[in-house]
């Protein structure tokens, strides 16, 4: 690998490498359903999420779909359009909205989802049950180790500046 000695380094950029590769294969794969649904992944993630959890504010969503508050209201702006979400003034704190389904919407998702699923595993086929629960207790602690270090780092950085 080019100016990379360290052969630690040089296995976790194999192996990011791949993690990428099978993600990108994974998510090509889901995203031929969705498209004939004239849907995204992030706009699925959204109509799920609520599904699933119910009523959320942007903030809300953006955290359980990863999104930016800047890109939730492009994809919220989007479903809304189509009809499928609409936004609500809380009767508490009018200045908070949720983001609630319409029928439309409700009827699409609860459609949609369970086909969903279904291509999500068909694409994960390739790995056993027990091999499914190792990469999905791996990935867990990958990704929270690597949210620790970006956190550090930038706690690091903010002591640095002042």
């Amino acid at each position: 690998m080019h100016g990379v000695t360290d052969p630690s380094v040089q296995e976790a950029v194999r192996t990011y490498v791949k993690l990428m590769r099978a993600s990108r294969a994974v998510a090509g794969r889901v995203e031929k359903l969705l498209a004939t649904e004239g849907l995204t992944l992030t706009q699925l993630g959204v109509l799920e999420v609520i599904l699933h959890k119910g009523p959320m504010t942007h903030r809300d969503l953006g955290r359980k779909v990863l999104t930016s508050a800047g890109n939730m209201t492009d994809v919220v702006d989007k479903l809304e359009a189509r009809g499928l979400v609409r936004r609500v003034r809380t009767v508490e704190d009018r200045r908070q909205v949720r983001v609630e389904l319409t029928d439309p919407g409700r009827e699409l998702i609860e459609g949609l989802f369970p086909r969903h699923a279904d291509d999500i595993a068909r694409a994960m086929a390739g790995l056993e049950s027990s091999e499914l629960n190792r990469l999905g207790e791996l990935l867990r602690r990958l990704g929270m180790a690597a949210a620790r270090s970006a956190n550090a780092g930038a706690l690091a950085g903010e002591v640095e500046d002042h």
